[in-house]
């Protein structure tokens, strides 16, 4: 007999999620085809997605960004928090033709990331490439905890 722990949190999660889907797609449980109207699912915030890795030099995140113009993008570091925000925008195009599948998500985001001490706020850069954007942090050495005596 396998014994697995009861963990009634991931259960309730699951469930949530499974509400979520059901009432997004309106009690429909069919799958969505590309001649119906999907405007009021496909509207959501767009948040693009991001890769943080760490060495013993650096700390270096990776964020998806298609179709963003640096100049929309905004990084910032201040008390310790790393922010990353910006825009991207829909060209507007006057057609005759209907739109039939809306999948490309426009809008603002912002990704923020509290980092470590060691982080050196003074040694960051961005660049941006074919669509990625890269911000390298830099490490500062970490500094040892100062023993306190203790006086009796």
């Amino acid at each position: 007999m396998l014994l697995s722990k009861y963990e009634p949190v991931h259960f309730l999660n699951r469930m949530q999620s499974d509400l979520n889907d059901f009432f997004r797609m309106n009690g429909n449980t069919r799958l969505p085809s590309i001649f119906d109207d999907n405007s009021d699912l496909l509207s959501a915030e767009w948040i693009p997605s991001v890769d943080v890795k760490e060495n013993s030099k650096q700390f270096t995140i990776t964020v998806d960004v298609p179709g963003v113009d640096p100049k929309d993008i905004q990084v910032s570091m201040e008390n310790g928090y790393l922010s990353i925000k910006g825009e991207r925008k829909e060209e507007k195009e006057q057609t005759k033709d209907d739109r039939k599948i809306k999948e490309c998500s426009y809008g603002s985001f912002e990704r923020r990331f509290s980092m470590p001490d060691t982080a050196n706020a003074e040694r960051v850069t961005a660049k941006n490439k074919n669509g990625v954007l890269t911000v390298t942090i830099a490490k500062k050495k970490a500094t040892k905890p100062k023993l306190i005596e203790i006086k009796s």
